[in-house]
């Protein structure tokens, strides 16, 4: 993964928004599709949303929970209650049976993806398209079992995927029979526990030593609300991954107004954001974060 200038693709259309990506101080900024939303309203998971974004040349995330036999849900929750059409847990049934529930959203019905229908999505789409596979089980959970049937599902097409989670041996694991598959750490959680501890000499430290771990992760994953802050107390947590040659996604910035655009204190969040150099935003208004930006450098002058 590499910072990217603006291609003459998106120069020539520098009217539309895409939610792709934005240009800020010529490096170009990709946002990552939450759960594969490029709005707040888009259901879950959608499988027209993965292939707009195929096309497109997005970057998206997904999450994914094993199955009983070693299948993979596309879904957040470790139960099916609140996603989907079922109950219980997911770890409980099988591949085929996941794939007979419907998620939980408004219009026509729509069955719940598996792993192997991201995969046969994959093959096509344009060479910038990048997914996030956001493990939600631990290695122990996932197995041998599950670790080879991923394999199987995405072999050839890893290039395009990132994968992300708790479990640093099952992100090891995946790497392993996957080589070029790109890896992402989460350390936030545990940095907000530090920072909320009054521990915050020990932030620097404690993300040292995770992009010096086994991982050694293309990418890091922060929380912006963790970010800033710990900016204003002078520690640059995107320097600090930066120096290590990881790249960052400050995570979940949204509009509060997505139709109105950025309030002041948004645009001052998001800009700071921006000058620190994140390399990716994540969003679940892609769009309206495009258009929030554009409109912000069109009133301000802001250099692009």
């Amino acid at each position: 993964m590499t910072h990217q200038a603006l291609s003459g693709q998106e120069a020539g259309h520098a009217g539309s928004s895409t939610g792709v990506a934005i240009v800020h101080g010529g490096r170009r900024v990709r946002l990552k599709w939450h759960r594969l939303r490029r709005r707040r309203r888009d259901p879950l998971f959608d499988a027209e949303t993965l292939a707009e974004g195929l096309r497109l040349g997005a970057s998206m995330e997904v999450d994914l929970r094993v199955t009983r036999d070693g299948d993979f849900a596309v879904l957040h929750d470790g139960t099916l209650d609140r996603e989907t059409d079922g109950t219980g847990a997911v770890a409980e049934c099988t591949g085929e049976e996941i794939r007979a529930l419907h998620y939980r959203s408004a219009g026509a019905p729509r069955p719940v993806l598996l792993a192997s229908d991201l995969a046969q999505a994959l093959g096509p789409g344009h060479p910038e398209a990048l997914l996030q596979l956001d493990m939600k089980d631990d290695v122990s959970a996932v197995g041998q079992t599950g670790v080879e049937r991923l394999a199987t599902f995405f072999a050839g097409c890893e290039g395009k995927l990132v994968v992300s989670g708790d479990s640093t041996e099952l992100t090891l694991a995946i790497s392993e029979r996957l080589p070029g598959i790109e890896r992402g750490l989460e350390p936030s959680f545990r940095l907000l526990d530090l920072y909320r501890a009054g521990r915050k000499s020990d932030l620097a430290g404690q993300l040292v030593q995770e992009l010096k771990g086994p991982t050694r992760p293309h990418i890091v994953y922060l929380s912006w609300e963790l970010v800033l802050p710990a900016k204003a107390d002078g520690i640059d947590l995107i320097g600090i991954c930066h120096d290590h040659g990881a790249l960052v996604d400050a995570w979940t910035f949204n509009p509060a107004n997505p139709e109105a655009g950025f309030s002041d204190e948004e645009w001052e969040k998001f800009s700071a954001l921006l000058e620190l150099g994140a390399d990716q935003i994540t969003t679940d208004e892609a769009i309206a974060t495009e258009r929030a930006y554009r409109a912000r450098v069109q009133a301000g002058g802001v250099n692009r």
